[in-house]
Parts: C-alpha cells; structure tokens; sequence
C-alpha cells in the first residue's frame, strides 16, 4: 500500500509542469531614436540663460541634433533619417545594433537646414573618404547638393551617392519595411522640406521634424496620427514668447498649439505623439520638467534619445 501511494505521488508530480518561463524578445524591425533637440543642438552657441547653464553646472546632459535610426536585424540592415552635426557618434550607435563591413544602408534628408545634412561633410576626404554612401534627397534638395560646395565635391568624387525621391512615392528598401516621404510647409530657402512615414511589418510611423503651422498644411495631423502608431512631430518650442526674436520668423508649432488640437482625442490617441526637436530654450528638455510631466499625464509622450519602437 505504501509504494502505491509512492508510486501515485511520483506520477502526480510528473504531470505538473512549471510553465516555462517567457524570455522577453528584442525587435526585429524598428526606429531607434538618436537625437532629440533642434539644429543648434544642446547647449546651444552663445547661450548664457539657465537652460544651457544646467549643462555647464552639471545637472542636464548634451542632446543630440534630431535624427532616427531604421533597423532592420533579419536583413542585417540599417538606415538613417537626418544628416546631423552629430552623425559620428549617431553611426556609431547604428553600428552596436547592426555590424557590417560598411557604414550605412542609405541616408533619408527631410531638408537644408544645416541640422539636417550638413554632417554630410563627414564622408568627405578630410573624413571618412568612403566611397557610395547613399543618400535619398527632394529633387530641390538634390540639386542643391550636386551644385553647391562643398557639397558637389561630395557628389564629383563619389563619397555620396544621390538618390532622387518624390512626394508621395514609396520606397520599398526590403520585404519588411517601406518609406514614403511627403511635402510640408517650411521655410523652403534651398530646397523643399518632407515628412517621411516609415512602414514596418507590424507598425508605422510618421516623422515630422519641421513644419510651419498644422493650419498651413493640406493634411489634417489629427487624422494622420489615427492612421499611424507613432507620429513623431515637431516640438521646437513649448508656446510664443520663448525666445527674445520674433517667433513669426521662424514658425513651428507650439507644443501648446498642438496639444490643443488633441484635446478631445483619447488617451490612446495622445500616447502616438511623440514630440522631438526640442529648441534649447524648451522647458520639456529639462529633466523633471513640470511641463513635461503634465502632458505625460494627458498621455502625449517625449523622444529620448536611445528609445526603440518595435515596427
């Protein structure tokens, strides 16, 4: 009787199974950010007020001019959007994801503003010399490039190789993602100014990082953050009267303004912003901003350099 009742406890036991433990897994496709403030960069030349003092006293860390990764970990592939001041250390984080004898799949610019494709010159002779580094460019901004030093001496030797996109016209770059860039309102000195919607397997997003006013665009940016799951816009500047210059001269968005036009949407809604290009004189680029922590709380929500979305 004994070793029956042995023998039912042994098997009862062999039936219980621990459930297995689930290991968390990484991405395959997806948009890393790399850099988060406007052209000027963090701290910003000439700035004396408190914003740049709290990086000299040790207290905010340098942010890096406005530019997303695109990975993708089964095609071991990897491309950039924005040509920033910061691209080496940017590449440099692209190549801890993905390792491969070159340095980049392709380059997507959204416009000729110097924190958008000046760090061009780096692949330049007095630089990394390479040969061919793709770069996906506006016909205007294309023309730029190939007729205006230094930038045509890039085009003549080959250290870039342009590739001519068009409004609207999608670029399938494999069988997961796709890029599709868009013209928005800007001040358009040299070339015209894009969005750009990154499509995945799973997920897309938008990437709007410059724009004059929503009310000037033919599109409605509350219908187009529905359609997508993420939608990273242009926060230059948190309302008017930020900075001592006319804010007419330069027009963006105001946080403030956008925030408005969401005001009746859900949280789920809210949650897909994700504001970027934060000017230095930003309050929300500050750690433990008010401001910033009110809008999380509404749900808007704020690129950090080093964030992945799974696409």
């Amino acid at each position: 009787m004994k070793k029956a009742c042995i023998l039912f406890l042994l098997i009862l036991w062999s039936c219980h199974t621990t459930p297995e433990k689930i290991q968390p897994t990484s991405p395959q496709q997806y948009i890393t950010v790399l850099g988060t403030a406007q052209d000027a960069g963090y701290p910003h030349i000439g700035c004396q007020r408190a914003c740049c003092a709290n990086f000299y006293n040790g207290t905010q860390q340098q942010q890096r001019v406005v530019s997303l990764g695109l990975v993708d970990k089964v095609n071991q592939q990897k491309w950039l959007f924005e040509a920033t001041p910061d691209i080496s250390t940017q590449l440099a984080d692209l190549e801890k994801q993905v390792k491969k004898d070159y340095l980049i799949d392709g380059i997507f610019l959204t416009h000729a503003h110097i924190g958008h494709y000046t760090g061009l010159m780096y692949f330049g002779k007095e630089a990394l010399g390479k040969k061919n580094t793709k770069v996906y460019a506006m016909p205007k901004m294309k023309s730029y490039l190939e007729t205006n030093g230094p930038w045509s001496q890039l085009v003549a030797l080959n250290n870039i190789k342009l590739s001519a996109i068009e409004n609207d016209s999608t670029i399938t770059l494999n069988s997961h993602l796709k890029v599709t860039p868009f013209i928005v309102p800007h001040r358009d000195e040299f070339s015209e100014t894009v969005g750009y919607k990154i499509q995945g397997p799973n997920k897309t997003a938008l990437f709007i990082p410059d724009i004059n006013k929503w009310s000037v665009w033919k599109k409605d940016i509350v219908a187009e953050v529905k359609n997508v799951d993420y939608a990273f816009l242009d926060a230059t500047f948190f309302k008017n009267g930020e900075i001592n210059r006319p804010m007419s001269e330069i027009p963006h968005p105001f946080i403030e303004e956008t925030v408005a036009l969401f005001q009746n949407e859900t949280k789920e809604v809210k949650n897909k912003v994700i504001f970027i290009h934060f000017n230095h004189t930003n309050p929300v680029l500050q750690p433990n901003a008010k401001e910033k922590k009110a809008l999380e709380n509404l749900g808007f929500r704020f690129a950090v350099d080093g964030q992945v979305f799974e696409l």
